[in-house]
């Protein structure tokens, strides 16, 4: 299993919107064989991150996501809803492995005392 994690700086003025871009990528990600862990608003401390989490079983699955959503009009309405309102400014995008017990891991995830790997893109809205 590969869980993707995201930390989006955001606009405190369009919470609202990030919060509605949010939900869209809530319905979105099963669709596609993820696993959405929801989306974070800010609280106490810094008030412009936001984060969220999602998982696919595997690195391949979730390239074949990207592909997929790439052409899913649903998934252009989410994107153009973003550039529209500039609800964040930017992202950046980390990838983790689960880490397994010495008993072992689900189907699909990487042992404890194998390598370990984490890829990392950053995007931004401007």
């Amino acid at each position: 299993m590969i869980t993707c994690y995201l930390r989006y700086e955001v606009d405190p003025d369009r919470l609202a919107d990030f919060e509605a871009y949010g939900a869209m990528w809530l319905d979105l990600m099963p669709r596609f064989g993820g696993i959405h862990h929801g989306y974070f608003l800010p609280s106490e401390g810094e008030s412009d991150v936001a984060l969220a989490m999602f998982s696919f079983p595997s690195l391949a699955a979730y390239e074949q996501y990207r592909k997929d959503a790439g052409a899913d009009p649903d998934v252009q309405k989410a994107v153009a809803f973003a550039k529209e309102t500039r609800c964040f400014i930017r992202y950046e995008r980390s990838f983790f492995p689960a880490i397994a017990s010495e008993n072992g891991l689900e189907e699909g995830g990487r042992s404890y005392r194998s390598s370990h790997w984490i890829v990392s893109s950053r995007c931004s809205s401007r």
